[in-house]
């Protein structure tokens, strides 16, 4: 093994990133080491990368220079000394809510959400490297079947299974409203066809992003910033009049949260999964909540492992294809190329994996059919 590798750091409080070589990680002994296959850029690693106001207040300039990244797969090739489950040659992705075992959520089964959790990229060294450190409570071993570039997105694919399915996964026959069209809501479009739902409404902005919902399986199209059609009339037309039986609210606006409470029907669930840039965003209480006895699941995260095992599950049987929504693979070293196009309005880009060994990018080429 190296004594060094390439990664992709933050190391100043503005926009931008390094490319840098630095040592591989040391790893206490209920961790293990990972030679990263694939890693892929989240929506939060745009955030850090422009440096906003939440990754100034979240992170903090004295605490980088920092690896970015935490969408991966890889295998482990080093396993701590107090290390159990994991093994040396698993093919693992991580789940990057890192739990605290003493929280009184982590005690109740509710990992996913500890007073405190640590999240890998965020709070410590994450994977747009060669190699990266994890705890082995977090790791999950993937199916083989996967090729890395899909194992990639188990995480944020998590986070749309976790929303359409809610805490009941009674959706079988229903209809669904999916408010947003980034790739985690175009992820929720796929789950939302493979698990059974009758009919899937997508309201959008993007004609790039709302072309891949179409193909992966979206009924009805409506868009967010046209006005050429009465969205909320719409979907109660197409809804006996009753409305929606489930919405996706994971846009995270204003627009999008009026407009989902009032095209969900009485005794709907209403899935809250879209971050407001506003922090006391408006919400019509009485008609929206308590007249209508609407069900409001809070989705932070994945259930875990419950939703990792869902995903594997439905990915290997092919019966789960996702792979419209990865639009652009890049080699470590371009990076940049792959923010410019997540950061790109109007998009053009949905899902960019980045690879950090040449062989792999060319093997996904290959494996996709691109040049």
């Amino acid at each position: 093994m190296p004594d060094t590798m390439k990664a992709v750091v933050k190391t100043k409080p503005k926009l931008g990133a390094e490319l840098q070589r630095k040592p591989i990680p040391t790893y206490p002994p209920d961790w293990v080491l990972v030679k990263v296959r694939a890693t892929s850029i989240c929506g939060t690693d745009v955030h850090i990368y422009k440096w906003d106001d939440w990754s100034d207040k979240r992170i903090g300039a004295k605490n980088l220079p920092q690896t970015l990244g935490h969408e991966v797969a890889g295998d482990v090739v080093e396993v701590g000394a107090h290390c159990k489950r994991i093994k040396v040659d698993d093919y693992i992705s991580a789940e990057t809510h890192i739990y605290n075992p003493g929280d009184l959520n982590a005690m109740l089964g509710q990992l996913h959400i500890g007073d405190h959790m640590q999240i890998l990229g965020v709070d410590c060294d994450g994977a747009f490297a060669e190699y990266f450190a994890v705890p082995e409570s977090v790791c999950w071993v993937n199916d083989k079947s996967i090729p890395p570039e899909i194992a990639t997105i188990q995480e944020p694919l998590g986070n749309a299974t976790y929303t359409v399915l809610g805490e009941d996964s009674d959706v079988a026959g229903k209809t669904m409203v999916i408010i947003g069209d980034g790739p985690i809501a175009l992820f929720a479009v796929g789950v939302a066809r493979v698990c059974g739902l009758a009919k899937i409404f997508i309201i959008g902005k993007y004609d790039f992003n709302m072309n891949i919902a179409k193909k992966l399986g979206a009924d009805h199209l409506l868009y967010a910033n046209k006005d050429d059609v009465n969205r909320i009339q719409y979907i109660r037309d197409h809804t006996g009049g009753s409305g929606a039986d489930i919405v996706l609210e994971m846009a995270g606006s204003q627009q999008a949260l009026d407009e989902g409470f009032q095209v969900l029907r009485k005794g709907g669930r209403f899935s809250a999964f879209g971050v407001s840039a506003d922090p006391k965003p408006a919400i019509d209480y009485n008609n929206g909540i308590v007249f209508k006895g609407a069900q409001i699941h809070g989705i932070s995260g994945r259930r875990m492992f419950d939703t990792w095992y869902r995903n594997r599950n439905l990915l290997a049987s092919g019966r789960l294809d996702i792979s419209p929504v990865i639009t652009h693979m890049f080699k470590l070293e371009d990076y940049k190329a792959g923010f410019d196009e997540m950061m790109t309005r109007p998009r053009h880009s949905a899902k960019c994996v980045l690879f950090p060994s040449s062989e792999e990018f060319e093997a996904a080429k290959k494996r996709r059919g691109v040049k």
